[in-house]
């Protein structure tokens, strides 16, 4: 899977200011130029010196070849491969930008003692700024590209960790203005490895650190979630909360996450009606705008959950729970919405003759006398591909089959349905016709 790179350039820069020790030119400014106690001779000092002093890019690249093919083994190469970087940064050339800090960092232990670990670190760090603008997902080395990124990323986590505090900040200074923006970015290129090699677990590691060190994040809140829903076993709730939130924080992938869970939820609960997934998810999301945490005991139903209600209900019980309101009633019409219900009984209040259609107005209970002494209807059909059901008449008791729409609740309740049948059976017959009884007395509902 790839998703959507943001471009990182310009995070945490003054973290690197604070934390680096500058390199090229100015770390070797100062150095004895000696040869016989350097290990590199004065030609390669001066052509060093001639390459990071060059401003002009293109130039200084040129030099910098130059260096290389004419030194391949010089102990200046450090310092060359930082001027390199540093260089194709700047030119947002990522691809040359991830080959030199890779070069930097296999030199291992073969790099001046000088400030070694906050080297290294720079350089895991600005492999990780490049990471993921350079990646190719066509490259047939993707999947090494991936899992080298992911090893640096995690080794300059682990070197953040043993970096002394300067002595000019405090505890305080230190965590927040060096330490959280540099593992902010070395913590988004692990996760964003770990999603794409669908290492799922670990991935969702990773933003979850971000999300919590940077609770507006909403590109790592989308990630998170879609990370968690595919675990294995899903952490359903979790990830579709973070979900939530990456809508719920309104950027630049607002529509992407809002999508994504949309879909998610829709296929965990399966209900009949798109409808019904659309008003949880706006809940949801609401809900999300507010808190980063899930709240305790927030859940949704399963498919499993909605189809033992759908088992054990009949016509009466799902005008009692929808009458009712509350959880009840969501849970009852998640289940139950867009269902079939055959052979529903009820008494005609009023009949509305249309063009394509006929609406009938009936009235439903639980039992016959009730039916009969009913005045208004609770029960809205909508009667398609059957003209003759426009001779039914008030007072008439019929039986239907249909599809449940939707409803309106209380105080003037009413079930909408489509797509009903009547049964033949139950219709007069027409005018001239031999009629048969049609004023049947209403069947108590089942």
């Amino acid at each position: 899977m790839t998703l959507k790179c943001f471009n990182k350039l310009g995070i945490a820069l003054t973290a690197l200011a604070l934390l680096i020790l500058p390199g090229g030119a100015a770390a070797l400014r100062g150095l004895p130029q000696d040869q016989a106690k350097q290990s590199y001779t004065m030609a390669e000092y001066n052509a060093f010196q001639a390459a990071a002093g060059e401003k002009d890019a293109a130039q200084q690249i040129k030099l910098l070849d130059d260096f290389a093919a004419k030194w391949p083994n010089s102990t200046l190469l450090p310092y060359v491969y930082q001027t390199y970087w540093t260089n194709y940064t700047q030119q947002k050339k990522y691809p040359q930008v991830i080959q030199y800090t890779e070069k930097y960092l296999a030199l291992g232990d073969n790099v001046p003692p000088e400030n070694r670990l906050q080297n290294q670190l720079q350089a895991a760090y600005w492999h990780s700024v490049a990471f993921e603008l350079a990646y190719n997902p066509k490259d047939p080395n993707s999947k090494d590209y991936l899992t080298k990124g992911r090893d640096i990323a995690v080794q300059g986590l682990q070197r953040l960790n043993q970096l002394p505090k300067p002595d000019n900040l405090t505890d305080a200074q230190f965590a927040d203005q060096v330490k959280k923006p540099v593992s902010n970015i070395l913590y988004s290129a692990d996760g964003f490895a770990e999603l794409q090699l669908k290492e799922y677990k670990p991935a969702a590691d990773a933003y979850r650190a971000l999300v919590t060190a940077n609770p507006s994040d909403e590109v790592s809140y989308y990630r998170l979630g879609v990370a968690l829903l595919l675990e294995e076993p899903p952490q359903t709730m979790d990830g579709f909360w973070a979900l939530a939130r990456a809508t719920a924080l309104k950027g630049p992938v607002q529509a992407q996450a809002k999508d994504y869970l949309r879909k998610r939820m829709s296929a965990y609960e399966q209900p009949g009606c798109d409808s019904s997934v659309d008003a949880q998810l706006n809940e949801m999301v609401q809900l999300a705008a507010n808190s980063a945490n899930l709240p305790a005991g927030y859940t949704i139903p399963s498919t499993a959950d909605l189809q033992k209600i759908a088992q054990s209900s009949t016509i009466l019980t799902v005008i009692s729970d929808l009458k009712g309101g509350g959880d009840k009633a969501k849970m009852t019409w998640l289940a139950l919405c867009g269902s079939e219900f055959p052979e529903v009984v009820g008494k005609v209040i009023e009949v509305k003759p249309g063009t394509d259609s006929v609406e009938l107005l009936l009235y439903t209970g639980a039992t016959p006398e009730e039916i009969q002494a009913a005045t208004t209807p609770n029960l809205d059909v909508k009667v398609v591909g059957q003209p003759e059901a426009a001779r039914i008449e008030k007072d008439d008791g019929i039986r239907f089959s249909g599809t449940l729409a939707s409803y309106d609740p209380d105080p003037a309740f009413m079930l909408h349905w489509d797509k009903a049948k009547v049964n033949p059976e139950d219709i007069p017959a027409e005018k001239g016709a031999k009629k048969g009884p049609h004023k049947i007395p209403p069947k108590k509902p089942s």
